[in-house]
This record gives C-alpha cells, structure tokens and sequence, in this order.
C-alpha cells in the first residue's frame, strides 16, 4: 500500500448515492458463483484482494457484486469486507474499463450499504491517483491523518 496513499469518506445521503443504469448486469454474488468470482479475482487482481473478498462473499447476505457480460464476470465490487463500514477491495477486467462499470459497482455498494444503515461509508487505502474518481463518482473526500487499517498486515 503506498504510504500516500490515504481513507476516502462518503456521505451516503447525499443525491449522487444512487443506482445506476449499466450496460452490463450487475448483481449480488450468490454462494455457488463464488468460486468463480476469486478465479476472476486472482487472475486479474492480487491474492490479497482475493483474501479480502472472501470476507463479503462467505456471509449469509454477501456484501459482493459482480458486473457481468453475458455469463462472464468482468468485475467485481465489496464492501464489509476487510472492516466494518469499508468499501473495497474492487476491480474491472482491463478491457472493459472506461464504461462505468467501476462507477456502477462502487454505487451499487454504497447504496446497499446506505440500507443496511450506515451513514457514512470508507473507501480504504486509496491512491492519490484514483482520488478524482472517487471524488466524481460518489462524493469521497480523502481523511487527513488516516489510519489506515491496512498497516496492519504482515
């Protein structure tokens, strides 16, 4: 994780909290796909992510959604996964960025987490390059002085 790198907060009430129409479904992960949704992971993202993501995908209401292309998965978004109250870990295929599909799944978990009651929500250990989006596509603001929960990993 960069040491810039810096906690992202968005207010889950303002308007820009919404769901969006998208050229491709997004949905709730369900338990039988979850083994492909870390095949997805893993092949175009980290293991960490994939550690990460185990934590939304294995509960009774998983907080994942998946983007897909038909029956491909070609992203994915978390959130409660590493914390309470995170967002993250995320990701879209490399060749099917720059639709919104990034935009469509961070705002599909911002607003499931706005009914499952929370207020405000983290987007955790964010690079200053990726700031603009967060800023444009949900209303984050990077927190001064974070924490950051991911110094915590050996």
């Amino acid at each position: 994780m960069a040491s810039d790198s810096k906690d992202m907060l968005v207010d889950l009430y303002q308007p820009i909290i919404k769901e969006l129409n998208s050229t491709y479904e997004i949905k709730r992960v369900l338990s039988p796909n979850s083994d492909k949704v870390l095949k997805f992971i893993e092949d175009n993202f980290s293991l960490g992510w994939v550690s990460e993501a185990k934590a939304g995908l294995y509960k009774p209401n998983p907080t994942c959604f998946i983007a897909v292309d038909q029956d491909k998965i070609i992203g994915f978004a978390c959130y409660d996964a590493t914390a309470k109250d995170y967002f993250g870990p995320t990701g879209v295929d490399e060749s099917y960025r720059g639709q919104g599909i990034g935009k469509a799944l961070l705002l599909k978990c911002l607003v499931s987490m706005k009914h499952d009651g929370y207020g405000y929500a983290i987007i955790g250990g964010v690079e200053p390059k990726n700031w603009v989006f967060y800023e444009k596509a949900s209303g984050a603001t990077p927190i001064d002085n974070s924490k950051k929960i991911y110094t915590r990993m050996v």
